[in-house]
């Protein structure tokens, strides 16, 4: 008989395409990812994987294998969901994801709101950029992730997931206070065609609505400075180095030197929980849930 966990390391081989990746996904060294490789082999009597080049592909019989294993995982979901439901006990441990801001901004009060309500849940949290939380849940490394997307720029949402929203988020755009629109109680993004900007990293999902927004304006923004954390991004505007969007949610004490202006036009973030929809009868996902929106409520 096949053992399961074997199976979910293939699978997280297959998913990740090495090695490395699927022990950093299921949290073990590379050498217990090639052990149960090497125990699954011998079990089925067949080679399913082969050296290419520094790294290793699947064989034709590890990709059958591997297509296999995805199947039984999802049924095996299916049926702990399925217990869960009956038994209707919010237990056992759920493994959330969110960007940065949303991990600052709600996971403090919904970690305390599920500690309070369901203490035999055990709740595991990490930080991941909207598409890489996507993933993550497509994969299974995580139940449930925070994710965004911007009023003018959707973020593609796979088959198979499931989405709810949990608030929208109205930025400000972040000026020296010498800035020469510091005074104004609006103002419009064409207004800093001018100016230097500071950015999130390229690649990111909000790099690439910030380029959109700005060029769908008529303006080639001049990007000075990346950051990944508005933390940093507010401390270069103090510093006089540019311009940024400064989401509300999660932003935390602003320095000296700062000002925060609204758009006329008003720009939205849209923060979503998605789930596997095979997940979703599974109390602990519901659970989780409530406790975001309530956050949010609390943070809107």
């Amino acid at each position: 008989m096949l053992n399961l966990e074997r199976l979910r390391t293939l699978d997280a081989v297959a998913r990740h395409g090495s090695v490395g990746g699927a022990a950093e996904g299921l949290h073990v060294t590379t050498s217990a990812i090639s052990q149960q490789m090497s125990k699954l082999e011998r079990e089925v009597g067949q080679q399913l994987l082969a050296r290419n080049g520094r790294g290793v592909r699947l064989t034709d019989a590890g990709r059958l294998l591997a297509d296999h294993a995805a199947r039984i995982l999802s049924q095996v979901e299916l049926a702990q969901s399925d217990i869960e439901a009956q038994r209707g006990e919010v237990v056992g441990e759920i493994l959330l994801s969110a960007f940065p801001t949303a991990a600052r901004g709600l996971f403090p009060a919904t970690l305390l709101a599920l500690r309070a309500d369901h203490p035999e849940l055990r709740v595991r949290t990490s930080e991941l950029e909207p598409e890489a939380g996507i993933r993550a849940v497509l994969r299974g490394d995580v139940d449930l992730a925070v994710v965004l997307d911007w009023s003018n720029k959707r973020l593609p949402v796979p088959g198979g997931l499931a989405r709810v929203g949990i608030l929208d988020d109205a930025p400000d755009v972040a000026m020296p206070a010498g800035h020469r629109l510091a005074d104004r109680v609006e103002v419009d993004l064409e207004e800093f065609a001018d100016d230097d900007w500071i950015s999130w990293p390229e690649g990111e999902f909000c790099y690439d609505w910030l380029m959109f927004t700005l060029r769908s304006k008529g303006i080639e923004p001049c990007i000075a400075h990346l950051a990944g954390e508005h933390h940093t991004q507010l401390a270069l505007v103090a510093a006089g180095m540019g311009v940024c969007v400064a989401p509300r949610l999660g932003r935390g004490p602003v320095p000296e030197g700062v000002r925060l202006v609204p758009v006329r036009q008003r720009m939205l973030r849209h923060v979503h929980a998605v789930w596997r929809t095979d997940a979703d009868r599974r109390p602990s996902i519901r659970a989780a849930v409530a406790a975001l929106r309530a956050a949010g409520r609390a943070a809107a």
